[in-house]
């Protein structure tokens, strides 16, 4: 994807629904339950979400980097 041509508002966007497919995932999984996203199970997720880190730390934008650990 070519994350330079977008802007602030739609990187955030989509970064923000990475963490929000996370969150749904690892609260379903707290439940018994299957993923729905399999964010931690698709190494794609892990690429989009780093892609957009880094376009976003080079235009400086701040943001809350998201947590990959499942110890959390």
């Amino acid at each position: 994807m070519d994350y330079h041509t977008l802007t602030n508002e739609s990187l955030a966007m989509m970064y923000f629904g990475a963490r929000g497919a996370l969150a749904a995932d690892d609260e379903l999984n707290r439940l018994g339950q299957e993923s729905r996203f399999r964010v931690r199970a698709t190494p794609a997720w892990k690429k989009h979400t780093a892609d957009l880190e880094a376009e976003m730390l080079g235009r400086g934008m701040v943001f809350d980097l998201i947590e990959w650990s499942e110890d959390r």
